[in-house]
């Protein structure tokens, strides 16, 4: 039967809360020369920031995986929120580095916990175009946050109305998200959700990634879907027992470590093309700054373009051809930038990269039921999650120690045999060893 699409108050508000996940990481870059005068304290302290950042996201990324069927996506979601507003709150009165640093430890926690809640809950409840979309927006709030510092430093009000402009931005859609805790239960289909019953007793789900399932005539089952193992125990009614599915039946399914190993990889070589592509157009292929620049504006412009447009083919390709594509894609781009050959050929590898990266993620999250069962699904994100921020952090730190130690030129190879595993470790994850949950 047809499928309800996601309530647009919803879509909105998931859309918001991506844009507010990239505005602080926009606005650090061009606040902290400010900041570091006003505290005293050598450039490289901004690593300090960095790691406590890093620390507290990968913290309650991965715990929010295991406790959303417990809170709920919408107290999940307000109480983050909440918490990044405090957060920033803090940055914009910070009177010294040791303050800064606690609150971005807090603020890490926060938005761990917003973005491994809204990607399950997306996972569910959207299909592959909002999923991109969603996704995109992060892209938007990364561009957005250096035009609101640059804003408040050329006006003369200072680095720290940034932080507070932003610190309201969090407080009102943390505001949004708690008017909305009851709308956010509806995933059926998803995991987490009840389904609602349809016509003739068939159950529902209001957005759900691929199918529909239906149940025979009979009340509609009222349990958690994530917490439902199939053949579980009846009750008087005719309704399911829900029975709990352990921690430890999630952690055992090898589905979970090769999935999250490909997030790791993937983030892994987003950060890293965009990081050093600079310095290797400008060193390696003798570019000008100017004309390097443009061109990794290009690449993160080929990502956030690439969201936009093929989660509308995704819509009509399927989630899995798009993906394999795409893989497919990024290990030609990878290769292009890899050649000994003119710059434009490493810019022509880095759009492509960009462009063909763009689905990546979120299509990962979107079909990580498919790889684990839907029982598992909230948990797997979380850990996925978390595995993606270790890649982004450790993977691209190491590659800068190993271009400064040989030679810039060696981004490229890096980069294609990064892709490369990552077709590996996809075609690992891919085949799932757990039981079917519809």
């Amino acid at each position: 039967m047809p499928v309800a699409p996601p309530r647009t108050s919803l879509l909105l508000l998931a859309y918001l809360a991506f844009v507010s996940l990239g505005l602080p990481d926009g606005l650090l870059g061009v606040g902290w020369p400010s900041i570091s005068t006003e505290f005293g304290v050598p450039t490289a302290a901004v690593g300090l920031v960095l790691t406590a950042g890093t620390i507290g996201y990968l913290t309650s990324s991965v715990l929010a995986g295991f406790t959303l069927a417990r809170l709920g996506v919408g107290r999940l979601l307000a109480g983050s929120t909440l918490l990044a507003s405090l957060a920033l709150t803090g940055y914009a009165s910070a009177p010294g580095l040791t303050v800064l640093i606690c609150c971005a430890l807090v603020l890490g926690l926060g938005s761990g916990a917003i973005d491994s809640g809204l990607n399950a809950y997306a996972a569910g409840a959207f299909g592959p175009r909002h999923m991109n979309w969603m996704h995109a927006f992060f892209g938007l709030g990364v561009a957005i946050g250096p035009l609101v510092m640059t804003a408040m430093l050329s006006t003369g009000a200072g680095w720290r109305w940034g932080y507070a402009v932003t610190a309201a931005a969090q407080l009102a859609l943390a505001t949004a998200f708690a008017l909305t805790v009851g709308a956010w239960r509806d995933r059926a289909g998803g995991p987490g959700s009840p389904k609602r019953a349809g016509p003739a007793g068939e159950t529902a789900a209001s957005a759900p990634v691929d199918a529909v399932a239906a149940t025979p005539v009979g009340p509609p089952q009222r349990g958690p879907v994530d917490d439902v193992v199939p053949g579980g125990v009846a009750t008087p009614g005719g309704a399911a027992e829900p029975a709990v599915v352990r921690i430890a039946e999630t952690l055992r399914l090898p589905a979970v470590w090769f999935g999250a190993l490909a997030f790791a990889i993937y983030v892994a070589i987003e950060v890293s093309a965009g990081l050093y592509a600079f310095l290797l157009l400008t060193e390696g292929r003798g570019l000008s700054a100017a004309v390097a620049g443009l061109s990794v504006s290009a690449y993160w412009g080929s990502l956030f373009v690439g969201r936009v447009v093929q989660g509308l083919v995704a819509e009509r390709l399927g989630t899995a051809r798009v993906l394999r594509g795409s893989l497919l894609g990024m290990a030609v781009g990878a290769v292009l930038i890899a050649l000994p050959a003119p710059g434009w050929v490493t810019v022509a590898g880095l759009v492509v990269l960009g462009f063909a990266a763009a689905p990546v993620f979120p299509l990962l999250t979107l079909s990580t039921a498919e790889r684990v069962g839907r029982q598992h699904t909230d948990r797997v994100i979380g850990v996925q999650i978390g595995a993606a921020g270790i890649g982004a952090a450790l993977i691209p730190a190491g590659l800068g120690v190993l271009l400064g130690d040989t030679s810039v030129r060696l981004l490229g190879p890096v980069l294609t045999v990064l892709a490369v595993a990552l077709l590996v470790a996809h075609a690992a994850a891919a085949r799932r060893t757990a039981a079917p949950a519809d």
